[in-house]
This record gives C-alpha cells, sequence and structure tokens, in this order.
C-alpha cells in the first residue's frame, strides 16, 4: 500500500466520525476488558521454567486478611531425654552423701570374714570394699516399697580426695591395651547381663554404666548385681594407688535419681589381709589419739628441750613414746628390739655406779674423812 492510498483511507474514516468528547466515550465502551479470572490463572495453571512443573499458588482476598501465625517457623524444643546412648547432663562435681530416698534404697555385702582366700569382702568399719582384679563381687540391693517400672541402677567411679575429684577414673594403658571390649577404658564393668550399658558424659566425660532394676524373686527381698572392676588400685597410669568412691544411684528411665549410695573401694591382690590392717590401724589411731592429746608436750616445753646440753641425756632417756606400727609382724619385731635394749640398760647401771666410786687407797693408809686429823698433827 503506498503513502497515498493510506492517506486517503484514513481521511475517509476521519470523515465518517465526528470529532467530540462523545464520539471518543461511545468509542471506549465498545472495547470488551476481558474478565478478572482470564488475568488470575488459577491454582491448576502451571508455569513452566528450565523443563520443571512448579505450582503458582495465589492468594485469595480471604487469605490476605487472615492473621500470621508467628509460630509458623518455631523449632520444637529439644528432647532431653536418653537417645542413641547418650548419658543424661551429669555435674561436674558428683555428690558423694547417701541418700536412701523415698524408697529406701539401701546396699549390703556378703559376709566373707577377712580369710586370705576370699576374692572380695566389705568392712562395715570403714564403709570400704576390698576386692581383686577382674573378680565378680555381689552387691544386693533392698528397697523399701515397690518402684515403678524401667528403673535403672547406675554405678560411677569417681576420685576420693579433693585434688583429684576432677579428674577422671580410667583404666591403666596396660590393662586397656589387653582389653579388645569396646567399652575396655570402663573401670566398673556389670557382669551377667546382657542389657547392661556403658556411658561417658559427653560434657564430663566420666564414665558409668547402668543396668535395668529387676524385681525380687519369690521369696526373696533383695536383687543381686554382679561388679567387677577391671584395674588395681596401685596401676601406674590409671589410679595411681589414689583412693576411690564407688556412687550406686537408683533412676528411672529418664535419668531422674532416686536414691544414691557411696562407698570407697580398694582393688589388691588380697583383699582380706588388707581389710585386716586397715581396720586395725583404724582401731589403734582411734586409741592412740587419745593418748597422744594427754601426752602431747606444749611448744614452750619443746623449746626447752631443744635447748639443753647434752649432760641432761640422762634425763630424756626416762620419758616415755607411743610408735604406731601397721602390722602384726612389724609389731612383734620392734617388740623384741625394745626388750634387748631395756636389758642392756639394766647391765649397764652396775657398771656405771662403780665407775662413779672411789679407787680404794694403797695399802697401809686409811682413807681420811672429813673431819678426822691426820697422823702428823
Amino acid at each position: 500500500m503506498t503513502m497515498e492510498e493510506q492517506s486517503l483511507d484514513d481521511l475517509t474514516l476521519s470523515q465518517t466520525m465526528q470529532l467530540s468528547q462523545d464520539s471518543f466515550s461511545e468509542l471506549w465502551n465498545t472495547v470488551s476488558a476481558p474478565p478478572l479470572s482470564y488475568l488470575a490463572p488459577t491454582p491448576e495453571e502451571t508455569w513452566r521454567t528450565d523443563g520443571h512443573n512448579m505450582d503458582m499458588l495465589l492468594l485469595n482476598d480471604h487469605s490476605l486478611t487472615e492473621v500470621f501465625d508467628e509460630e509458623l517457623f518455631e523449632l520444637p524444643p529439644p528432647d532431653m531425654s536418653t537417645m542413641d546412648g547418650v548419658n543424661p547432663t551429669s555435674s561436674t562435681v558428683p555428690v558423694t552423701s547417701d541418700h536412701p530416698g523415698e524408697y529406701g534404697f539401701q546396699l549390703q555385702f556378703q559376709k566373707t570374714g577377712t580369710a586370705k582366700s576370699v576374692t572380695s569382702t566389705y568392712s562395715e568399719q570403714l564403709n570400704k570394699l576390698y576386692c581383686q582384679l577382674a573378680k565378680t563381687t555381689p552387691v544386693e540391693v533392698l528397697l523399701g516399697k515397690e518402684i515403678p517400672l524401667g528403673a535403672i541402677i547406675r554405678a560411677t567411679a569417681v576420685y576420693k580426695k579433693t585434688e583429684h575429684v576432677a579428674e577422671v577414673v580410667r583404666r591403666c594403658p596396660h590393662h586397656q591395651n589387653e582389653d579388645a571390649a569396646d567399652h575396655r577404658s570402663h573401670l566398673i564393668r556389670v557382669e551377667g547381663s546382657q542389657r547392661a550399658q556403658y556411658f561417658e558424659d559427653p560434657n564430663t566425660k566420666r564414665q558409668s554404666v547402668t543396668v535395668p532394676y529387676e524385681l525380687p524373686q519369690l521369696g526373696s527381698e533383695i536383687t543381686t548385681i554382679l561388679l567387677s572392676f577391671m584395674c588395681n588400685s596401685s596401676c601406674m597410669g590409671g589410679m595411681n594407688r589414689r583412693p576411690i568412691l564407688t556412687i550406686l544411684t537408683l533412676e528411672t528411665a529418664e535419668g531422674l535419681v532416686l536414691g544414691r549410695r557411696c562407698l570407697e573401694v580398694r582393688i589388691c591382690a588380697c583383699p582380706g589381709r588388707d581389710r585386716k590392717t586397715d581396720e586395725e590401724s583404724s582401731t589403734k589411731m582411734q586409741s592412740g589419739t587419745k593418748q597422744t592429746k594427754k601426752r602431747k608436750s606444749t611448744p614452750g616445753s619443746s623449746s626447752m628441750k631443744k635447748s639443753r646440753p647434752t649432760s641432761s641425756a640422762d634425763e630424756d632417756d626416762k620419758d616415755a613414746f607411743v610408735l604406731n606400727v601397721r602390722g602384726r609382724e612389724r609389731y612383734e619385731m620392734l617388740k623384741k628390739i625394745n626388750d634387748g635394749l631395756e636389758l642392756l640398760d639394766k647391765d649397764r647401771k652396775p657398771e656405771t655406779r662403780v665407775k662413779h666410786e672411789f679407787a680404794p687407797p694403797p695399802s697401809g693408809k686409811r682413807p681420811l674423812h672429813r673431819g678426822d686429823k691426820s697422823d702428823s698433827d
């Protein structure tokens, strides 16, 4: 179409329509607007982007007026129960005092005496358990009333002295290398139960072992658990002669403590001998403390004794002293030495008297005493 033809057509159209405001309004009304539903796609319509379908959901007027839920993006609180073998968080310094609790939690031990052949023995006087390495030690649990189902008993070892209580009780490297078990670093083990579980606290690194509490059998009031200690108290690199305490707690399945018992444990080669020695030493110490207080000298008198000359040694020999000896054999040996020294002192006394007497005068002369006159006078 040429420019002349296009101009003729425009002229013809302009002539047919009158240029006025009314004519423009009529022309605008003739244009039909599409419905809103056509402009806004429905939820069923999909958009394709890079070959992937994406559903585009449009909010209607009702959904826009609803209140926004602020809790929609909040995370649920973490579950504090024991999961995946993780022990509940424990305190840095465990409590070592006895607490029987509501259920009257008590421990009992078999009376085995102090014979050298026993593998474990318990001293009520010292509240101390003596046992051999890796030997089974029966522990009897007694409760005052029925406990809820799912209760457990936990055993934890801690050091007794304050300067060591922050350290974790573990086996020595020598015994760990000889053991192939997964829990070879644990000192305390539970024998005879396949449901025993071993834990290590993620915060304090303390190790413990748990076993489900079993109801007493028919005709019995106690439940027995079997413990074994897998390292000697004298092992280098482990306890290294540092005394330890064993804490036995009665807990619910969620870790709530219902009762607590604590006792000292010594792992040695001869439990009966060590128990007898410790009890005798404790008895002598209690009786010797009273005597020592009576015979204890004051600081002034001790300083005076130090300043005395050597000539006063005879007076010092008259003083009596108390010596605490551990073990019967040592006592008998030191007693024999003391008896021999006493006999030597008795034999020396006549000799000293003879030395101090005047020598007899030569023959033919009479000894001159005070007040007598000589023959020449």
